[in-house]
């Protein structure tokens, strides 16, 4: 779906191109490097549930790419980082999430990004009203910056999105301490600091600290 079309159905949001100049913020579009065989690989092997999303933050599989290693070393300064995926029908705002380094995202199909800047976040809490929605086509690779609110991507067709997901090796896994030994109410996974929607019962039921007002935004297709 275009969109021109994803606009006309979603008057509650202004979707931007990822090249509009506001998404300077939030990240930039990540050239020079050959995302191909990950793409390929993406298409060719890795399913979209049936519900939901599926994600895994590390693949063998995409990680033995020549480009992780380049990644890694140029893209990084040699740091360690993982390579995996996010794929699903996800359509709504959810959560929102940051990560201590940056986050690349590559899309294998078209998707919708709802990102948000962590210097809003005031004193616990951040305003759904303050959400930016991105449309982000086909192939584009973004860096998004370690101040970046961001979470699953949303689709925008029927048969749900795809999108490959690069970070420092061992985000999103679990913690291995309560995280209220750490005293930080964001904390919810290594190297993970998340904002839960109080609609979405899931990450309540987890502990995700309900730190979203406003209404969980829906991009409907």
């Amino acid at each position: 779906m275009h969109i021109e079309e994803l606009n006309k159905l979603n008057p509650h949001l202004i979707i931007k191109e990822v090249n509009d100049q506001s998404f300077r913020v939030y990240g930039k579009i990540v050239a020079g490097y050959d995302f191909s065989g990950l793409l390929d690989y993406m298409e060719r092997e890795t399913p979209v549930p049936d519900e939901g999303n599926i994600y895994r933050a590390s693949v063998a599989e995409l990680e033995q790419f020549a480009v992780c290693e380049r990644l890694s070393k140029g893209f990084y300064g040699e740091m360690p980082i993982q390579t995996g995926y996010c794929n699903g029908r996800n359509s709504t705002l959810n959560g929102l999430e940051y990560h201590i380094g940056s986050e690349i995202d590559i899309a294998v199909t078209d998707l919708v990004l709802l990102l948000g800047r962590l210097q809003d976040v005031a004193d616990g809490m951040y305003s759904a009203e303050m959400i930016d929605a991105y449309f982000v086509p086909k192939g584009v690779a973004l860096q998004l910056y370690e101040t970046t609110l961001h979470f699953s991507p949303c689709k925008t067709e029927a048969g749900g999105f795809k999108c490959i997901v690069i970070l420092p090796r061992g985000t999103n896994e679990p913690l291995e301490n309560d995280k209220a030994k750490y005293g930080d109410k964001f904390l919810f996974a290594r190297n993970k600091w998340l904002l839960a929607h109080p609609e979405r019962k899931p990450l309540m039921e987890k502990g995700a600290w309900p730190g979203i007002i406003g209404n969980n935004i829906e991009v409907k297709i």
